[in-house]
């Protein structure tokens, strides 16, 4: 007599749902580990109204929130920041101790942030200046400086980031589809978050 296949079925389901749900959790945790230390900088760089999930959503297009991210070209950490450019900052930052230790370099990179959102001040439309921020610290400020030159010369409206796009491929030594993607990436994972900046989507 040939015992039924349910019961097994059933298990193997079973099964399969407990540790779903164990992934899950697991990765909401993980994602909500380094919050606290997001929601620290953000205020102490950019102050008490700024949204410290942008730089999360940042982290995450960076290093998928892994501190044991390195790069080819050699940026470390959750915010994939180069040595030498952590030194820089380390300078007038000494209480940043180690690029590979997660606190300092979310600090560093937020840090880095807040100098580029101060510099593109006078240079972007009020609506842009986050993907000019966020571009610039993926390409380098000059590579955008030389793009809004390539802009001007069509005529178009080189503090709007519209126009930027429109005219990457123009650029010389630019890997704008990097950069386009790393700006576009960085605002689909802000609405991938809750308001407390839980990772749903």
């Amino acid at each position: 007599m040939r015992k039924s296949k349910a019961p097994t079925l059933l298990r193997v389901l079973t099964v399969l749902l407990v540790l779903a749900s164990f992934s899950e959790a697991r990765a909401e945790a993980v994602t909500d580990r380094y919050d606290d230390t997001f929601r620290k900088y953000s205020k102490r760089f950019f102050g008490p109204g700024q949204d410290w999930r942008v730089f999360k959503a940042q982290a995450m297009a960076e290093s998928n929130l892994s501190m044991n991210a390195k790069s080819w070209v050699g940026a470390r950490g959750l915010m994939q920041l180069m040595p030498r450019t952590f030194a820089e900052i380390q300078s007038k930052n000494p209480e940043f101790v180690s690029i590979d230790d997660a606190e300092w370099n979310i600090a560093a990179g937020i840090y880095y942030d807040s100098k580029l959102w101060t510099q593109w001040a006078s240079q972007s439309l009020p609506g842009d200046r986050r993907s000019f921020m966020f571009g610039s610290y993926n390409a380098g400020r000059t590579t955008l400086l030389r793009a809004q030159e390539v802009a001007r010369t069509k005529n178009l409206n080189h503090t709007a980031w519209t126009s930027i796009r429109a005219i990457a491929p123009e650029v010389r030594n630019w890997r704008h589809g990097e950069t386009l993607g790393y700006v576009e990436k960085i605002e689909k994972n802000i609405g991938r978050m809750d308001r407390e900046g839980r990772v749903y989507k």
